[in-house]
C-alpha cells in the first residue's frame, strides 16, 4: 500500500518553526490502530488522516497516544497540502466533518484561514497541584469543557516557564493553556500550551486553545480581532477573529517533507 504522507510547518511561514503536523492522504478507509500506529511513527504532536467524501473531507486527528477531538494545526496543515498539491483549488473552500463537527477553511492572500467553534470559559478553582507544578500564581484560573486556562502576571515570566511535566500529567484535562498580555506590540497576547497528559509535554503553537484564548481576550480587550503568538521555542503567529459563536483563526504553512508511506 502507498499512501501520499507529508510533514508541514504550521502557524509559520519558515521551515523548522510553527508546529509540525502530519497528514495523510487515504484512499479508503483504515482501521483506528493502523491510524494510531502511524502517528506514533510520525511522533508529531498530530497526525492528520484525510478520506474524500463527496465534496467534504473525513478528517481525523491523532497524537502518538490517543485520538484527539480537535486540532488547528494539524487542520491547517491539511488545508494547505489540499491546495499546495492541487487535490484542490485556492479558490475553493474546504469542508472537514470532524469529531467536532463541520469545519472550513479558506484561503486569504498567503494564510489559511480555519473556521472554528468558539469555546466558552467559566471560572475554575485550579486542581491540586496544577499551579505549582507551573510555578506560577494565576490572576485567573478558567477551563473550557477541555483544557484549563492559566492568565499570569507578563510576557517575561510566561517564556521563561519551566513546568514540572510529572506533576502536571497528573492533571485531569487535555491540557494547560497559559497566557499573559504581550510586551511586544506587535501581538495582542502570547500563551504557552502543556499536554503531557496526552503525551505532548510542551505543544509548540495550539490552534485549537485560540478557541477559548479569543473570547477570553475579547472580553478583557475589548476587541474581536487580534495577533496571537504563542512563544514555544519554535514559536508561531497567529492571526485570529471572533464571528458570532465562531473563532476564525489564521496562519502560514510550508511543507518540509513529502513522501509515500509503504505500510
Amino acid at each position: 500500500m502507498n499512501t501520499p504522507i507529508y510533514q508541514v510547518d504550521s502557524f509559520s511561514g519558515n521551515p523548522f518553526h510553527g508546529n509540525p503536523a502530519g497528514v495523510c492522504i487515504l484512499a479508503g478507509q483504515q482501521p483506528d490502530q493502523w491510524m494510531q500506529n502511524v502517528a506514533l511513527e510520525m511522533n508529531l504532536s498530530e497526525t492528520a488522516f484525510l478520506l474524500k467524501e463527496g465534496s467534504a473531507y473525513r478528517l481525523r486527528w491523532f497524537t502518538p497516544r490517543i485520538e484527539v477531538d480537535l486540532c488547528g494545526h494539524a487542520t491547517l496543515a491539511s488545508a494547505h497540502i489540499l491546495w499546495e498539491s492541487g487535490r484542490e483549488a485556492r479558490e475553493s473552500q474546504l469542508l472537514f466533518n470532524s469529531r467536532s463537527g463541520l469545519l472550513k477553511a479558506n484561503y486569504n492572500n498567503g494564510w489559511v484561514e480555519l473556521n472554528f467553534p468558539k469555546a466558552t470559559i467559566r471560572q475554575a478553582q485550579p486542581p491540586a497541584g496544577m499551579l505549582d507544578a507551573l510555578g506560577v500564581e494565576a490572576l485567573f484560573v478558567g477551563h473550557d469543557g477541555t483544557d484549563y486556562l492559566v492568565e499570569i502576571k507578563s510576557d517575561p515570566q510566561l517564556r521563561t516557564l519551566q513546568p514540572d511535566m510529572a506533576r502536571l500529567e497528573k492533571v485531569s484535562s487535555r491540557g494547560v493553556i497559559v497566557t499573559a498580555r504581550s510586551a511586544d506590540k506587535e501581538y495582542d497576547f502570547i500563551s504557552r500550551f502543556f499536554a503531557p497528559q496526552v503525551g505532548i509535554p510542551e505543544d509548540p503553537v495550539t490552534g485549537s486553545a485560540h478557541c477559548a484564548l479569543s473570547p477570553y481576550w475579547a472580553e478583557k480587550l475589548g476587541k474581536t480581532n487580534f495577533m496571537a503568538y504563542q512563544a514555544s521555542a519554535r514559536g508561531g503567529e497567529l492571526r485570529l477573529r471572533i464571528e458570532g459563536e465562531r473563532v476564525i483563526i489564521g496562519g502560514k504553512a510550508v511543507t518540509v517533507i513529502e513522501g509515500t508511506l509503504k505500510a
